[in-house]
């Protein structure tokens, strides 16, 4: 996608100490990095109010959601909207958390990295 011009950023809003999942996301990310992902990390800990829905914004148009069940359990499939109120929602929540969020190089030499 990066070699087409397509900018992909992502910001990781993780708890720390991190869980195994996290630890080995922190150790394969720089494939990521690579290919031209821009990869921020967050330890959820320094920020309020984080939406707590996992959520990916495309062009600032449509947001899709990750579902899950009760239990916080990969559940089938996504839901996409592009209702205006919810997409305003997440470029300010996107925004917010990126600019308060760490580039994965300078995070994976940081102490939270190895907690």
């Amino acid at each position: 996608m990066t070699a087409r011009g397509v900018r992909t950023n992502r910001v990781r809003v993780v708890t720390v100490p991190h869980s195994d999942y996290q630890r080995w996301l922190l150790t394969v990310t720089s494939g990521n990095v690579e290919a031209g992902e821009d990869i921020r990390y967050l330890p959820r800990h320094l920020v309020t109010d984080v939406p707590s829905d996992d959520w990916w914004l495309l062009d600032n148009e449509r947001v899709v959601f990750n579902l899950v069940d009760e239990h916080g359990v990969q559940a089938d499939g996504i839901a996409i909207t592009t209702d205006p109120r919810i997409v305003e929602y997440c470029c300010g929540a996107k925004q917010r958390l990126w600019d308060m969020a760490t580039p994965y190089a300078d995070y994976i030499d940081s102490a939270y990295a190895r907690q």
